[in-house]
């Protein structure tokens, strides 16, 4: 579904409930397979978490995730302690070319057995699950979290538990806190001391108890993009956030200052308002290792406002749904930016025009149809394959009309 965009009038004053975090979902499904006294409440309804539930439950030996990078992470982790399972996990023809290497060798290490059917270092994966017995392994610092945090989650059930060394400078901390402190909630015991993780084995029964799970704060960054384009005195209430998140993308709110949007929670919501206008004589400049999913949406705010923008800590982005960075970069250059990447970083020049009635291409990747929908507000504009939003937004362009976009 193509789909082009032009403002109407944006609604002022608007609310918008917004679906339960992905990432803490997915992480609270694998905890309920292994611990099925747990409740869970306000789980993300995005295609990515829709899988994992269907995965968790499934007896078949072949488990297809289709474009689910994290469900094919953490399966591959949770498969390979079933003992007297076989296990085949497969995906889309582009998560066959992302890395899961790093994963595999760390769970053989620990004693998994695990076989690549086609490419060395790729899906699809072959799994028979197996006791662990050794409870010690290192891996690169700087790596995905979604490794760290697959090894993290299963790692209650391993006979001795896991002690977790990190090598050099540690990346995107906040997910691997949310997932200790998700353990923690449950009754795990975890420590995080310098560089070495330890997750003790379970050896107690669990009390049975309900989570909550909280609503997505990537996906509320579209949100702060739209306030961050509009007027002086422009609002929005969203829900339902605390004001102390587990989620790395919570940074938003302060990020988002630098636009001229001020965040206001209370009552589990939170209000958005654009309080001042910024000058196109700003220098954005952000260091996002702790945050890259959040970097599409607030390179194309930078880009609509006429802003320069460095961000760094981008490497991971190179692996996800498509190469980020090159998609930004060729996108963004259709509409008239100049962007100059690298492996990690992406620098976006000041600019004075944007071109009309660009179609944006979305590669497969829902964050690019939506980092770029609220670009609407300064000229009108198409998103190729647009429901590709429903991996972790379905409801995305039903939102965006019920504030005011005009969308066919």
């Amino acid at each position: 579904m193509d789909i082009s965009i032009q403002k109407s009038k944006l609604l002022n004053f608007q609310k918008v409930q917004i679906t339960g975090s992905k990432s803490e979902s997915n992480r609270l499904l694998l905890l309920k397979a292994l611990y099925p006294h747990i409740s869970i409440e306000n789980v993300s309804n995005s295609d990515d978490s829709v899988l994992m539930q269907k995965a968790l439950a499934s007896k078949e030996e072949v488990i297809d995730i289709h474009h689910a990078g994290t469900a094919m992470r953490f399966l591959t982790a949770y498969f390979s302690i079933q003992k007297n399972r076989e296990t085949i996990i497969t995906g889309s023809p582009r998560m066959k070319e992302r890395p899961i290497k790093i994963l595999v060798d760390a769970l053989r290490t620990l004693g998994a057995d695990i076989t690549y059917l086609e490419n060395d270092g790729f899906p699809p994966l072959k799994v028979k699950g197996q006791e662990f017995t050794i409870s010690k392994v290192t891996l690169e610092a700087n790596v995905s979290s979604q490794y760290i945090s697959a090894l993290l989650l299963i790692a209650s059930k391993l006979e001795n538990g896991l002690e977790l060394t990190l090598k050099g400078k540690i990346t995107s901390v906040p997910y691997i806190n949310m997932t200790l402190s998700l353990l923690n909630s449950i009754g795990i015991e975890t420590s995080f001391v310098e560089n070495t993780i330890s997750v003790k084995p379970n050896t107690a029964s669990l009390e049975a108890q309900t989570l909550t799970v909280e609503s997505d704060w990537s996906s509320a960054s579209y949100f702060y993009s739209v306030i961050a384009l509009s007027d002086v005195g422009t609002e929005i209430t969203i829900a339902s956030y605390k004001d102390k998140s587990l989620q790395g993308d919570s940074v938003l709110a302060d990020i988002y200052e630098k636009f001229g949007v001020t965040t206001t929670f209370f009552n589990q919501e939170i209000k958005l308002q654009k309080t001042k206008a910024i000058t196109a004589a700003s220098l954005i400049e952000l260091d996002l290792s702790n945050a890259p999913d959040i970097a599409q949406t607030i390179a194309v705010t930078a880009f609509g406002l006429g802003l320069e923008s460095y961000m760094v800590g981008l490497h991971t982005l190179k692996i996800k749904e498509t190469d980020r960075l090159v998609a930004l970069k060729t996108e963004l250059e259709k509409l008239g930016a100049e962007v100059v990447i690298t492996d990690a970083s992406l620098h976006l020049k000041p600019s004075v025009a944007i071109k009309n009635n660009i179609t944006i291409a979305t590669y497969n990747d829902h964050r690019m149809a939506m980092a770029f929908a609220p670009l609407a507000l300064k000229v009108p504009i198409s998103i190729e394959n647009a429901d590709v939003v429903s991996k972790s937004y379905p409801q995305f362009w039903d939102d965006f009309k019920a504030i005011g976009f005009n969308i066919k």
